[in-house]
């Protein structure tokens, strides 16, 4: 049997919810359902009476798939009633499927539901009220927006608790919202679009928007993604758009010409002292570089941390490992890897047989967030890591190693340049910015981090493998 849901212009989130949830405690299969809407020409009919039995069926459903459910039967497109129910039908014997993002049903839905949020978030962005003769003591608004989605209903309350002290309405092509003393309700659509009055203040706002509006950095691909063209006859900003537009190039010219023709009489004495401070020695051996580490102030990590912690171990030895940057322990004692992770990878480096070494870091500061009393770790970024590669590259010159182990993604981008995620090059040997070769491997706080023994236990193997292969490289 075959069975129709009529859908009403206004409420039908609230009929669809009502039918759907009745149709589902039936067990009805979605196929044996036409989802309808009241304004779509006539001769349509509501659902026929529902088969007798032993009595419904409890439908269950989770508070996200139901705000979910309800945001997509908002989607313009016919079959989304349908959709719905289909997923509503298909959660009752299999709950999980909803939280799958790989099935087709699920990414559709999620589609639909992102197109109508974005629907309500242009409604929020572009509406723009008129204000009309008020009858009472509370002021009156009125404005027109065109929506892509029926996203009305579940777009206006957002305005009732913004504009609460004023009467206003929102008139569409599909309903008309319109709030009065306090109350919110949903009337049908005009039968044609208002004629609403300007603004005395759109006026003083057309005027701000000519001049903060910066011809240089025009992107029209942009401006048409934030702000879509079928917004722009209902906006007062928007019509002189294309008026300044065609008077950028114009106005970029008068820009340059307004501009002063000398520097600042400060630039002078800013140049002379710079001139008079004298060039900092490169290093001559691996202490001084040490010393002259300690007094770095090439990005603002420095700020925060307590000291530059660098390297330590055999000045001749043929194995560097890298980590990625100073701990909470490292930073407070001013050495490398003392903390939990160095604790670990000592470990691991016994049972690897791992002699003669030199350890240090890509970045020689100590990231962190703070928290209370506690500092907790934060990755470095790509600049970070480039301002303390030059550090770096001094650590290498002098240590000379035949081969050098990266301890994590940090440790292998300032090594190699190469951002690739780590998990397919664990294991592999790439070549350093130097040209010296490099082994990549894990961090030993990644094996900390991992809450699966199993997970944990292959991972400590794979790098105690790894630093094996490392002693007979570089042997």
């Amino acid at each position: 049997m075959m069975y129709r849901v009529t859908l009403p212009q206004l409420g039908f989130a609230a009929v669809w919810r009502d039918a759907a949830r009745n149709l589902a405690s039936h067990d009805v299969p979605p196929e044996d359902i036409e989802w309808l809407r009241g304004d779509g020409g006539g001769g349509l009919f509501d659902h026929e009476p529902l088969p007798e039995g032993d009595g419904p069926l409890k439908v269950v459903a989770t508070k996200p798939l139901i705000d979910l459910l309800e945001t997509v039967i908002c989607h313009s497109d016919p079959e989304s009633r349908a959709l719905a129910y289909r997923a509503l039908s298909r959660h009752q014997n299999d709950r999980g499927a909803i939280a799958n993002p790989a099935d087709p049903l699920t990414d559709k839905l999620h589609d639909m539901a992102k197109s109508v949020r974005r629907d309500i978030h242009k409604m929020h962005a572009f509406v723009r009220f008129r204000e009309l003769e008020a009858e009472g003591e509370r002021r009156s608004f009125a404005a027109w927006f065109e929506p892509t989605h029926w996203s009305v209903e579940r777009g206006t309350p957002f305005f009732a608790k913004r504009f609460g002290d004023m009467d206003w309405l929102i008139a569409t092509p599909q309903a008309t919202a319109i709030f009065k003393d306090g109350a919110l309700r949903f009337a049908p659509p005009p039968e044609t679009r208002p004629d609403l009055p300007d603004d005395a203040s759109e006026a003083l706002w057309g005027t701000y928007f000519r001049n903060i509006f910066n011809p240089a950095r025009v992107k029209i691909s942009a401006m048409k993604s934030e702000m879509p063209v079928k917004y722009w006859k209902n906006l007062p900003e928007t019509r002189l758009i294309p008026e300044m537009l065609a008077d950028a190039e114009g106005r970029v010219e008068r820009m340059r010409a307004a501009m002063p023709t000398d520097p600042p009489k400060r630039s002078a004495k800013i140049l002379e002292r710079l001139a008079a401070a004298p060039m900092p020695d490169m290093p001559d051996s691996l202490e001084e570089a040490g010393q002259a580490a300690r007094a770095c102030t090439r990005c603002h990590l420095c700020e925060a941390a307590t000291q530059t912690v660098w390297g330590e171990g055999d000045p001749d030895a043929r194995l560097m490992i890298v980590g990625e940057q100073p701990g909470d322990h490292e930073d407070l004692q001013g050495r490398p890897f003392v903390g939990p992770a160095g604790t670990l990878l000592r470990e691991i480096m016994a049972d690897a047989g791992v002699g003669p070494v030199w350890l240090t870091n890509a970045v020689k500061h100590f990231k962190f967030q703070p928290r209370g009393k506690r500092r907790m770790h934060q990755s470095p970024d790509r600049t970070e890591i480039e301002h303390c590669q030059w550090w770096l590259g001094l650590e290498r010159r002098f240590i000379q190693p035949q081969l050098t182990v990266a301890l994590g993604a940090s440790a292998a981008y300032a090594l190699t340049g190469n951002a690739r995620p780590l998990t397919p090059r664990r294991g592999t040997i790439e070549t350093a910015r130097d040209g010296g070769p490099v082994l990549i491997s894990w961090h030993p706080s990644y094996l900390l981090r991992l809450r699966d023994a199993a997970q944990a236990e292959d991972a400590r193997g794979q790098l105690r493998a790894d630093l094996s292969r490392a002693v007979a490289e570089a042997a």
